[in-house]
Protein backbone atom coordinates (compact mmCIF):
# COMPACT_ATOMS: atom_id res chain seq x y z
CA UNK A 1 0.00 0.00 0.00
CA UNK A 2 1.62 3.32 -1.46
CA UNK A 3 1.34 5.80 1.89
CA UNK A 4 0.58 9.68 0.19
CA UNK A 5 2.83 12.43 -0.29
CA UNK A 6 3.08 15.83 1.23
CA UNK A 7 1.06 17.83 -1.14
CA UNK A 8 -0.18 21.20 -0.86
CA UNK A 9 -2.38 23.07 -3.56
CA UNK A 10 -2.54 27.07 -4.13
CA UNK A 11 -5.77 28.23 -6.24
CA UNK A 12 -5.02 31.81 -7.34
CA UNK A 13 -6.18 34.46 -9.88
CA UNK A 14 -2.93 35.08 -11.66
CA UNK A 15 -2.16 33.44 -14.68
CA UNK A 16 0.36 30.05 -15.39
CA UNK A 17 2.93 32.31 -16.52
CA UNK A 18 3.15 34.51 -13.54
CA UNK A 19 2.98 30.88 -11.44
CA UNK A 20 5.79 29.28 -13.13
CA UNK A 21 7.77 32.25 -12.79
CA UNK A 22 7.55 32.62 -8.95
CA UNK A 23 8.27 28.85 -8.40
CA UNK A 24 11.34 29.53 -10.43
CA UNK A 25 12.64 32.19 -8.60
CA UNK A 26 13.14 29.92 -5.69
CA UNK A 27 15.12 32.39 -3.90
CA UNK A 28 11.98 34.54 -3.70
CA UNK A 29 10.06 31.96 -2.09
CA UNK A 30 12.11 29.29 -0.60
CA UNK A 31 15.61 31.34 0.83
CA UNK A 32 17.97 33.35 -0.23
CA UNK A 33 20.82 31.13 0.90
CA UNK A 34 20.62 28.90 -2.17
CA UNK A 35 24.12 28.57 -4.11
CA UNK A 36 23.52 27.51 -8.17
CA UNK A 37 21.17 27.82 -10.65
CA UNK A 38 18.06 26.84 -9.94
CA UNK A 39 16.08 27.16 -13.27
CA UNK A 40 17.75 25.60 -15.71
CA UNK A 41 17.28 21.73 -16.62
CA UNK A 42 20.05 19.35 -15.31
CA UNK A 43 21.52 21.80 -13.42
CA UNK A 44 22.23 21.67 -9.65
CA UNK A 45 21.75 23.85 -6.33
CA UNK A 46 22.19 24.04 -2.62
CA UNK A 47 20.02 24.76 -0.07
CA UNK A 48 21.20 25.17 3.75
CA UNK A 49 19.19 26.89 6.54
CA UNK A 50 22.15 27.34 8.96
CA UNK A 51 23.52 23.88 10.15
CA UNK A 52 20.02 22.38 10.54
CA UNK A 53 19.30 21.55 6.46
CA UNK A 54 21.92 21.18 4.10
CA UNK A 55 20.47 19.78 1.19
CA UNK A 56 21.77 19.72 -2.51
CA UNK A 57 18.91 19.55 -5.42
CA UNK A 58 18.99 19.61 -9.60
CA UNK A 59 15.79 20.74 -11.74
CA UNK A 60 14.78 17.48 -13.27
CA UNK A 61 12.20 18.50 -15.27
CA UNK A 62 10.79 22.23 -16.56
CA UNK A 63 7.78 22.75 -18.87
CA UNK A 64 6.59 26.17 -18.91
CA UNK A 65 3.75 27.49 -17.13
CA UNK A 66 3.36 23.82 -16.54
CA UNK A 67 5.17 21.79 -14.57
CA UNK A 68 8.81 22.17 -12.37
CA UNK A 69 10.32 18.85 -10.43
CA UNK A 70 13.64 19.25 -8.53
CA UNK A 71 15.48 15.99 -7.58
CA UNK A 72 16.77 15.84 -3.99
CA UNK A 73 20.84 14.16 -4.81
CA UNK A 74 21.79 14.84 -1.42
CA UNK A 75 20.21 15.85 2.13
CA UNK A 76 21.07 16.18 5.85
CA UNK A 77 19.33 17.07 8.99
CA UNK A 78 20.74 17.89 12.58
CA UNK A 79 17.52 17.13 13.98
CA UNK A 80 16.28 13.42 13.31
CA UNK A 81 17.91 9.97 13.15
CA UNK A 82 18.26 9.51 9.37
CA UNK A 83 20.18 12.72 8.48
CA UNK A 84 19.23 11.51 4.57
CA UNK A 85 15.65 11.27 4.53
CA UNK A 86 14.59 13.22 1.63
CA UNK A 87 17.45 11.56 -0.22
CA UNK A 88 15.69 10.38 -4.35
CA UNK A 89 12.70 12.21 -3.24
CA UNK A 90 11.15 15.10 -5.67
CA UNK A 91 9.59 18.42 -5.49
CA UNK A 92 7.33 18.82 -7.89
CA UNK A 93 5.07 21.86 -8.73
CA UNK A 94 2.06 21.33 -11.24
CA UNK A 95 0.13 24.58 -12.58
CA UNK A 96 -2.91 24.30 -14.27
CA UNK A 97 -6.54 26.24 -14.68
CA UNK A 98 -9.24 25.55 -12.91
CA UNK A 99 -11.84 27.67 -13.99
CA UNK A 100 -10.63 31.61 -13.98
CA UNK A 101 -8.31 30.39 -11.60
CA UNK A 102 -4.27 28.65 -11.58
CA UNK A 103 -3.88 25.59 -9.53
CA UNK A 104 -1.06 25.48 -8.58
CA UNK A 105 -0.53 21.70 -6.70
CA UNK A 106 3.06 21.09 -5.00
CA UNK A 107 3.91 17.04 -3.90
CA UNK A 108 6.77 16.06 -2.08
CA UNK A 109 7.17 12.90 -3.54
CA UNK A 110 8.66 10.57 -1.20
CA UNK A 111 7.87 12.40 1.75
CA UNK A 112 5.23 10.72 3.82
CA UNK A 113 3.94 10.85 7.10
CA UNK A 114 6.32 7.88 8.35
CA UNK A 115 9.10 9.92 8.13
CA UNK A 116 11.06 11.46 10.94
CA UNK A 117 10.46 14.57 9.91
CA UNK A 118 7.29 14.36 8.60
CA UNK A 119 5.80 16.80 10.92
CA UNK A 120 8.60 19.56 11.24
CA UNK A 121 8.54 19.36 6.97
CA UNK A 122 4.99 19.30 6.82
CA UNK A 123 4.78 22.53 8.80
CA UNK A 124 7.70 24.09 6.91
CA UNK A 125 6.35 22.98 3.73
CA UNK A 126 2.86 24.25 4.38
CA UNK A 127 4.14 27.80 5.40
CA UNK A 128 6.45 28.22 2.40
CA UNK A 129 4.05 27.11 0.08
CA UNK A 130 0.77 28.40 1.54
CA UNK A 131 2.31 31.81 2.70
CA UNK A 132 5.67 32.69 0.65
CA UNK A 133 4.82 31.44 -2.35
CA UNK A 134 1.26 32.67 -2.43
CA UNK A 135 2.48 35.87 -1.90
CA UNK A 136 5.25 35.76 -4.02
CA UNK A 137 2.59 35.13 -6.67
CA UNK A 138 0.02 37.26 -5.90
CA UNK A 139 1.99 40.44 -4.20
CA UNK A 140 5.23 39.96 -6.22
CA UNK A 141 6.97 39.33 -2.59
CA UNK A 142 7.67 36.48 -1.17
CA UNK A 143 8.92 35.90 2.67
CA UNK A 144 11.75 33.40 1.69
CA UNK A 145 14.69 32.71 4.23
CA UNK A 146 17.23 35.80 4.52
CA UNK A 147 20.63 35.09 3.32
CA UNK A 148 22.72 35.01 6.51
CA UNK A 149 26.22 36.50 7.06
CA UNK A 150 28.85 35.14 4.26
CA UNK A 151 26.30 32.22 3.73
CA UNK A 152 27.97 29.42 1.71
CA UNK A 153 31.58 28.70 2.03
CA UNK A 154 34.28 26.79 0.35
CA UNK A 155 34.21 23.80 2.75
CA UNK A 156 30.35 23.33 2.82
CA UNK A 157 30.63 23.00 -1.45
CA UNK A 158 33.49 20.82 -1.59
CA UNK A 159 31.92 18.38 1.19
CA UNK A 160 28.92 18.59 -1.47
CA UNK A 161 30.75 18.55 -4.65
CA UNK A 162 29.15 21.58 -5.37
CA UNK A 163 31.18 24.15 -7.21
CA UNK A 164 29.98 28.46 -7.39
Amino acid sequence: MKTADYTSTLLVDESPKEAFKAITNIRGWWSEEIEGITDKLNEEFFYHYKDIHLTKMKLVELVPEQKVAWLVLDNSFNFIEDKSEWVGTKLIFEISKEGDKTKVKFTHEGLVPQDECFEVCNEAWTNYIQKSLRKLITTGKGEPNPKEGDGFNAEIAEKWKLNK
